[in-house]
């Protein structure tokens, strides 16, 4: 399952929030998380990360530990090939 996971940071960006946000996704691929692609955005959210994981659980677990780091708001990615053929 791919997840797209919109980032507003709580605090500024420090070197060490920087490095907490390292250390759990570091534990998260230990986990079966995998992370795609890492994005610092411009506007309402400071990140984007996209993630593959194997069930909505293992996502959620993620997400959960980065409470500290960020608020998220997380949406579930169908390809755009499997969404065509749902409409078919």
């Amino acid at each position: 399952m791919i997840f797209i996971t919109l980032c507003k940071l709580r605090g500024k960006a420090t070197k060490e929030a920087i490095a907490e946000s390292s250390r759990v996704l570091e534990q998260n691929a230990k986990e079966g998380a995998k992370l795609l692609g890492f994005y610092y955005t411009l506007g309402r959210y400071d990140t984007v990360l996209i993630t593959e994981a194997p069930d909505e659980k293992t996502a959620m677990k993620w997400f959960l530990r980065a409470g500290g780091i960020a608020s998220t708001e997380t949406l579930v990615a169908v390809p755009g090939e499997e969404a065509r053929k749902l409409v078919e």
